[in-house]
């Protein structure tokens, strides 16, 4: 690896090898001259250009950091609203950005950019089309069904769904996370099961009790995870993240830690044939 990033907002957690930010199973972090981003091992396998960035890239809009994963990419991003909206990539040249919060490929070279702060970060890549998807998955995106409303354009654009790959990325833990019964409920109607939804919520670890009345603890990768196995996928496509950005404050913006606005931004380049838009920049 090249050298940490020269703009710390703390102790470089790389200096400490012995932690957990070396060696994450199914996960490996890229050094460069700009700093150091976070793959999926099974998306990267597939030669599928991807990252998923810290706070130590503050500052660097996706117009840059398109250039540290890739060459000769077209940037693509959305105006995040928390929404279930997922657009096409040509839908997203340039500001003004559209009001979105999710898109997929429509070409080749595309690279997809969305950002958060606790929210997770979604990449999903079809080994066999080459194209890709980027969603911001808060809760609201989650109970709007974001994840599966981009599995169905992917598919109308070629793709099934037990070839596609799935990355999770860093994102509030479960116990880091409080909510309201209006939460559960809401996650629990989008997941599409004849079964007890939130006893399925509860049984796989999503919701748990907590302290306070009438609040729990949510892990929402947990719950994203669900969701997506009951729409058709299985757990060797998802490569889950099991870092979380409200406990490694030297590598990650946090919203429910800090109340601050920052982000961190995530990303991946389609490998598309590029005959249905050319876009390259």
């Amino acid at each position: 690896m090249s050298e940490a990033p020269s703009a710390k907002t703390g102790p470089d957690p790389f200096d400490r090898p012995d932690t957990l930010f070396n060696v994450l199973d199914g996960w490996t972090w890229i050094g460069c001259y700009g700093g150091y981003y976070l793959q999926a091992d099974a998306l990267a396998q597939q030669g599928f250009e991807h990252g998923f960035f810290t706070r130590l890239w503050r500052g660097r809009d996706p117009e840059e950091l398109a250039g540290y994963i890739s060459v000769s990419t077209s940037v693509h991003r959305p105006k995040q609203i928390h929404s279930g909206l997922v657009l096409e990539a040509s839908q997203a040249l340039g500001a003004p950005w559209p009001e979105a919060d999710g898109l997929v490929s429509d070409g080749g070279s595309q690279s997809l950019w969305v950002c958060g702060a606790d929210c997770t970060p979604v990449l999903i890549a079809d080994p066999t089309t080459g194209h890709t998807a980027a969603c911001h998955a808060g809760w609201r995106g989650v109970a709007a069904r974001i994840l599966p409303t981009a599995l169905d354009q992917l598919e109308a654009r070629g793709a099934r769904r037990e070839n596609l790959l799935v990355a999770l990325g860093p994102a509030v833990s479960g116990d880091r996370y409080q909510v309201g019964d209006d939460v559960v409920t809401a996650i629990a109607a989008s997941i599409h099961s004849t079964g007890d939804k939130r006893a399925a919520l509860v049984q796989s670890g999503a919701v748990q009790n907590d302290t306070e009345p009438d609040r729990y603890r949510f892990d929402l990768r947990t719950a994203t995870v669900l969701q997506l196995e009951h729409e058709g996928l299985n757990s060797e496509q998802i490569s889950r993240c099991p870092l979380c950005t409200a406990g490694e404050p030297e590598l990650f913006h946090s919203w429910r830690r800090d109340r601050v606005k920052a982000v961190q931004w995530s990303g991946i380049v389609s490998q598309a044939e590029d005959s249905e838009v050319s876009l390259r920049s």
